[in-house]
C-alpha cells in the first residue's frame, strides 16, 4: 500500500512537471500578445498593463482575416480529399489480396515522412510554369500529397482491426459490396477515420515550408506564413505584440478540435490506428 502511494505520488509530480514544462511557453506566449507593448520588456509574467489592441491590430490592419480564411479552406478541402481517397486505398490494404501491397504500404509511410523542404524548389519551378502559384490548388496539391499517404498508412492499420465477418453477413443479406462497406465498415472506422482526419488537418494547417514557398500574397497566404510578414508602425518597432497575438489566434482551433474529439482520438489511437 506504502509503495502503491508512493507511485502516485511519483506519478502525480512527474505529471505536474511535464504539464508546466508544456504550459510555460503557451502562458508566455499569451502573456507577451495581452501586453502593451511599452512593457514588453519589463520582465513580468503577468501583464502590469493589460491591452486587446494587439487582437484588434493584426485584423485591422494586419491583415489577418484572409489568411486565416485560406488556412481554413486549403487545411478542410485538403484533409477532406485525403480521407476519402485514403478510405478507399486503405480499405483495399486492409481487405484485398494483390501484389505489391506490403510495398505500397511501405511507400506510403516513406512518402509521408519525406522531408518537404527537398520538394520546394521543383514545385515551385512547377507551379510557376502551369500557373498555380500562388492559388489554393498550389498548396492544396502539396498538402494532399503527404496528407494522403498519412491517411493510407493510418486508416489501413485500423481497418485491419474491424471484423470481417460483419461485411461477410451483410453481403449474405443482399448487400452490394458498396453498400456492405459504406453502412458496415464505415461507422465501424470512424474513431480512426476522425482521428486520421484530424491528424491530417493539423499537419496541414501547422505547414510553414510550403505556404512560405509557394505563395507571394495573402491571396493564398495562409495564416502560419502570414505571421512572418507581420512590420510594426515603424522600422524601428518590433512587431512582438501582434505576432503573439496571431499565434494564440491560430492556436485555438487546434485546441477546440482536441476538446471536442478528445475521446475519439483516444479511441483511435487505442483501437489500432497507429499499430504496425
Amino acid at each position: 500500500m506504502a509503495t502503491t502511494t508512493r507511485q502516485r505520488t511519483g506519478w502525480s509530480i512527474a505529471n505536474v512537471v511535464v504539464a508546466i514544462y508544456a504550459l510555460i511557453p503557451v502562458l508566455w506566449l499569451l502573456s507577451l500578445s495581452l501586453k502593451d507593448p511599452s512593457t514588453f520588456t519589463d520582465g513580468h509574467f503577468i501583464p502590469r498593463k493589460w491591452t486587446f489592441d494587439n487582437y484588434v491590430s493584426i485584423f485591422q490592419v494586419g491583415g489577418f482575416l484572409r489568411p486565416l480564411v485560406n488556412s481554413i479552406g486549403i487545411g478542410l478541402i485538403s484533409t477532406l480529399v485525403a480521407i476519402v481517397f485514403g478510405t478507399f486505398a486503405a480499405y483495399a490494404i486492409a481487405r484485398l489480396q494483390f501484389p505489391g501491397k506490403r510495398l505500397m504500404l511501405g511507400a506510403s509511410l516513406l512518402i509521408a515522412m519525406f522531408p518537404q523542404v527537398s520538394l520546394v524548389t521543383p514545385m515551385f519551378q512547377i507551379e510557376r510554369q502551369i500557373g498555380l502559384f500562388n492559388t489554393w490548388p498550389g498548396l492544396i496539391l502539396p498538402y494532399i500529397t503527404f496528407a494522403l499517404p498519412l491517411t493510407i498508412y493510418t486508416l489501413s492499420a485500423f481497418l485491419r482491426e474491424i471484423p470481417w465477418e460483419l461485411e461477410k453477413a451483410a453481403k449474405m443479406d443482399g448487400a452490394t459490396p458498396f453498400q456492405a462497406f459504406r453502412q458496415v465498415i464505415v461507422p465501424l472506422a470512424m474513431p480512426g477515420v476522425i482521428t486520421t482526419a484530424i491528424l491530417a488537418f493539423i499537419m496541414c494547417w501547422n505547414d510553414f515550408v510550403f505556404a512560405i514557398s509557394l505563395t507571394s500574397s495573402n491571396r493564398a497566404r495562409t495564416a502560419p506564413a502570414a505571421i512572418s510578414f507581420f512590420t510594426g508602425a515603424s522600422q524601428f518597432e518590433d512587431p512582438v505584440g501582434s505576432i503573439m497575438a496571431a499565434a494564440v489566434v491560430i492556436t485555438i482551433p487546434i485546441i477546440i478540435f482536441v476538446l471536442i474529439f478528445q475521446r475519439r482520438i483516444v479511441s483511435g489511437l487505442t483501437s489500432g490506428a497507429v499499430k504496425g
